[in-house]
């Protein structure tokens, strides 16, 4: 069994990005990127795509997590 999920990827370079819907095992654990932000900060954030794939590539770029 599992779980549907959407998955982004991205171009550092371009800014392009790309969304789909991914199968994600029920007993695999996903981390939440945003799990620290203050609820403001993360709803600002879910509410576009584009702002949310910019926070996860700097996240990426100084912590090389996300």
């Amino acid at each position: 069994m599992s779980e549907r999920c959407v998955g982004l990827a991205w171009c550092t370079g371009c800014g392009v990005y790309s969304g789909a819907m991914v199968h994600v095992p029920r007993d695999q654990v996903l981390v939440d990127a945003l799990a620290p932000l203050p609820l403001d900060e993360r709803e600002h954030l879910e509410r576009s795509e584009a702002r949310l794939v910019g926070y996860l590539d700097e996240l990426r770029r100084n912590d090389g997590v996300a």
